[in-house]
């Protein structure tokens, strides 16, 4: 069993036309081109793989459309239609314009690698051909699990910036942690790599997978380091805001992690 091949070539070049869309905003390589990635290459791999794969298989594969084209989605009416995150990102996040030209396809590129490698156990499964077994359903129940838990997470915050722009979210998940959309992300993630316990069959093909998975956990935590940044400038002086950032852990339930803002290596 290869770990490269012609299949794992087309996924790429599927992640490169689907992201490509940051080439307008550069941001874009890293959120809505990373969503439609993900739902195009579930799409591809059902249409790769078809007559090969089973219930497992099938479902897995949806489930990468659903999160791809939930998340997408989402952060393209965000960006189109929520004056509150408008409001919020003015000054925030550059648009790209003065950004060299290769040094956004450098981004591209990388991105579309990232993603590729993300789905990589459950590619694998499929060019591998072992049938699904019950850790494919595990898998595939975490994943579940991680869409309805980002999806909820993406909808109070929604919610309390209708009723409170100026305010932060406190209520409902983000009463466990501080970014539960990105919890729910890493979850999500979780289940993909759980999926092909079972599947992965040689040292580069667990190479891969553990890449992708270590890229979204590193990319997770960088996300909520921003975010603690922009949040400590904007709320920094309330009381109400310093209670529940000192009770609150930034990322992983029932861990005492309150703040990741010290560490700069977590970048991008």
């Amino acid at each position: 069993m290869t770990t490269f091949s012609a299949g794992l070539m087309l996924l790429f070049v599927v992640a490169l036309l689907c992201s490509a869309i940051g080439f307008k905003k550069y941001i874009w390589f890293i959120s809505i081109g990373y969503g439609f990635s993900i739902a195009g290459i579930g799409l591809f791999c059902l249409t790769m793989f078809k007559g090969i794969y089973d219930a497992g298989t099938i479902i897995l594969s949806s489930l990468l459309i659903v999160y791809g084209l939930r998340l997408g989605g989402y952060l393209l009416y965000r960006e189109r239609r929520s004056e509150s995150y408008n409001s919020n990102m003015k000054g925030e996040i550059k648009e790209g314009t003065e950004m060299k030209l290769y040094v956004k396809v450098a981004i591209w590129v990388s991105c579309a690698l990232l993603y590729v490698f993300e789905t990589a156990p459950i590619f694998y499964r499929l060019h591998n051909g072992v049938s699904s077994d019950a850790v494919a359903y595990i898998g595939a129940a975490i994943m579940l699990l991680g869409i309805c838990f980002e999806s909820l997470a993406d909808k109070q915050k929604s919610d309390a910036k209708k009723r409170d722009p100026k305010n932060f979210c406190s209520t409902g998940l983000y009463k466990i942690v501080r970014c539960p959309n990105y919890l729910g992300e890493m979850i999500f993630w979780t289940g993909v790599l759980v999926s092909g316990v079972t599947a992965l069959k040689t040292p580069g093909q667990w190479i891969i997978a553990l890449l992708g998975y270590l890229g979204i956990v590193y990319i997770m935590f960088s996300g909520a380091r921003r975010l603690e940044i922009r949040q400590n400038k904007r709320y920094g002086r309330r009381k109400a805001y310093k209670e529940y950032v000192a009770k609150t852990p930034i990322l992983i339930p029932f861990v005492p992690l309150y703040s990741v803002e010290k560490y700069k290596w977590l970048v991008g």
